[in-house]
């Protein structure tokens, strides 16, 4: 879980930071930026069931996207690519991760005034300078806070993960209802409910460092 956690977020945080540069350097076209944020706000709350058998039905084995790419020469079943396996939970988990932070990364970038960057470039600093040195130190809350919240919203996901393995996968969240659904059955009911502690204790040291980067972005958008 710990492992899909971060490898999701980490792409997530790659391609949603880009994404959210791409939306402020959209900011003069008009309305533009707020249908890509309106639509990154439903794709971020948009889990659970529905989504696995979207994904299921662009990408299982007899997929609409798979189909396509076969007809391409890129065959990604005899790839060995499952939908059901990490690298396809993975892909499922970029739907909601990417949009989730840009929502976040959008409201930093609005922070960066103007008139630092026409300052650095009267003092001689090059763009790239600007990033390093200004921009990039005073977003790094924001960064760090937005990837905690991705790993937390990845670690505790359960209905995709669930549906997308028929109840097969080794997730923490799926394993912990394993373990719950009935004594009779496994036996083993104690550690479903350690599980299930570690599983808050984990979201709540993550939750608790997403706030406390937040509140140190806030200082500069004040």
């Amino acid at each position: 879980s710990l492992q899909l956690s971060f490898i999701s977020s980490a792409i997530g945080l790659v391609i949603g930071s880009a994404v959210a540069i791409a939306i402020m350097q959209l900011a003069d076209v008009r309305g533009l930026r707020n249908i890509l944020v309106g639509y990154s706000s439903v794709a971020a709350n948009m889990g659970g069931i529905p989504l696995a058998f979207a994904f299921l039905a662009a990408f299982g084995m007899q997929g609409l996207a798979t189909r396509l790419l076969k007809e391409i020469n890129i065959d990604i079943i005899g790839w060995g690519f499952k939908i059901s396996d990490f690298w396809g939970i993975v892909l499922v988990y970029l739907y909601f991760q990417i949009p989730l932070m840009t929502l976040v990364l959008v409201p930093a970038l609005d922070g960066l005034r103007r008139t630092w960057a026409e300052a650095a470039q009267s003092l001689g600093a090059t763009v790239s300078q600007y990033w390093r040195f200004i921009a990039l130190p005073i977003l790094t809350p924001a960064i760090l806070g937005g990837f905690l919240l991705l790993v937390a919203n990845a670690f505790a996901a359960y209905a995709t993960a669930y549906a997308l393995s028929s109840g097969g996968s080794k997730l923490v969240p799926v394993q912990i209802r394993f373990f719950l659904q009935g004594e009779t059955i496994t036996g083993k009911s104690n550690l479903g409910y350690a599980l299930a502690a570690w599983m808050v204790i984990i979201t709540a040291m993550l939750v608790a460092g997403f706030q406390v980067m937040t509140r140190r972005a806030e200082r500069w958008r004040q």
